[in-house]
């Protein structure tokens, strides 16, 4: 398993409250920040889940770590007959709703505040379960994995989109200036929270990836597992089945 990496070294609280708490303070600009510190790309990867999952047509889709609600509403693409985000950061979810309202989805997509450890849902609920660049902020992955098993039904759809560490040459080399150097530059230059966009880089740094990653998610039980690296690497997408 990974060392742990937390927003604030210094501080006494949880790595889930931290990540709470980083959220709150950054929900106002996030989806400005994420659209320029990724040139839109977040929008071509969110449309490679909802390829992925357009096979299996689900209609209860549980959406982890929702933040404000951009792959949730997505997922509408599917026409699901509900879909629950769930997110640490009442902020963020906000925010979220009132992205869903603006897209008269308030009857599709449901915001829910709660613990991605401790989902508060029953056993085999959910049709198709995903996470966008969320994992990475689970304080116990391999809980938060068994929970997200847990509330699947049988055969049911996990997906993952997530960063991880881009390794062919030069892409490689340019993106590590810019992940490390560009990203919290322009980040703090928006936010007054410094540790925001150092503690993305530095998470992605040490959490598992790949081959690594499948073999957590078989161990948690899942089957099926096919990782696909997108954009040259800069993120994967994990698609299992429970």
């Amino acid at each position: 398993m990974s060392t742990t990496v937390v927003p604030d070294k210094n501080s006494s609280l949880s790595k889930k409250e931290q990540v709470e708490n980083m959220f709150d303070s950054i929900a106002t600009r996030y989806d400005m920040l994420n659209r320029l510190l990724s040139f839109r790309v977040d929008v071509l990867w969110r449309n490679k889940v909802i390829k992925l999952l357009k096979p299996f047509q689900p209609k209860l889709i549980l959406d982890v770590a929702t933040g404000t609600a951009d792959l949730a509403i997505a997922l509408q693409k599917l026409n699901p007959t509900h879909t629950i985000g769930l997110d640490l950061s009442a902020k963020m979810l906000a925010i979220g709703k009132e992205k869903i309202a603006l897209k008269n989805l308030i009857e599709k997509i449901e915001m829910v505040k709660g613990d991605s450890e401790q989902l508060p849902f029953s056993n085999a609920h959910f049709d198709a379960v995903t996470v966008a660049f969320g994992v990475r902020n689970f304080e116990n992955l391999q809980l938060g994995l068994q929970e997200i098993y847990r509330v699947l039904k049988p055969n049911g759809q996990f997906i993952i989109l997530e960063f991880s560490k881009v390794k062919t040459f030069p892409i490689a080399q340019l993106y590590h200036v810019y992940f490390r150097y560009v990203t919290p530059t322009i980040g703090k230059l928006f936010n007054k929270n410094s540790n925001a966009y150092t503690y993305l880089p530095n998470s992605v740094a040490v959490f598992p990836e790949g081959e690594e990653m499948c073999v957590i998610l078989r161990k948690v039980g899942f089957k099926n597992i096919k990782c696909t690296p997108v954009s040259f690497g800069i993120a994967s997408i994990y698609q299992a089945e429970k």
